[in-house]
């Protein structure tokens, strides 16, 4: 049996550091995938906040939180959480505001939707 040198200085069967490793492996894994199936709802609920607001359709709208996260370097979901609480009557800070605006005018003069509901 081949053993394999611990932190604490204990031996222990190489085979055991592979469970442990592999068990600390998928424990990451399962954390980043609960991670991305918070951060799509959150998503999909923004691009719904858009579709009520601004009448634009579902593609458009995940363009709209696309192109103001890459205009304010700002995270996808971090957009997508600032959308939710500005329906939520929140304020909507000005740097995403004006990127929210110019990017449904841009989807709107395209002929994807009718600009702000009013």
């Amino acid at each position: 049996m081949e053993l394999v040198m611990t932190t604490s200085g204990t031996p222990r069967p190489l085979s055991q550091s592979r469970s442990d490793a592999s068990a600390t492996h998928l424990e990451q894994e399962n954390d980043q995938l609960r991670q991305a199936v918070a951060s799509h709802a959150t998503v999909d609920q923004a691009i719904g906040v858009l579709l009520a607001v601004h009448r634009i359709p579902p593609t458009a709208g995940f363009e709209v939180l696309r192109e103001i996260s890459q205009q304010t370097n700002i995270k996808l979901h971090s957009v997508a959480e600032t959308v939710i609480g500005w329906a939520l009557g929140e304020p909507l800070p000005g740097l995403v505001g004006k990127a929210l605006d110019a990017a449904v005018q841009r989807r709107s003069s395209r002929g994807h939707g009718s600009g702000h509901a009013g």
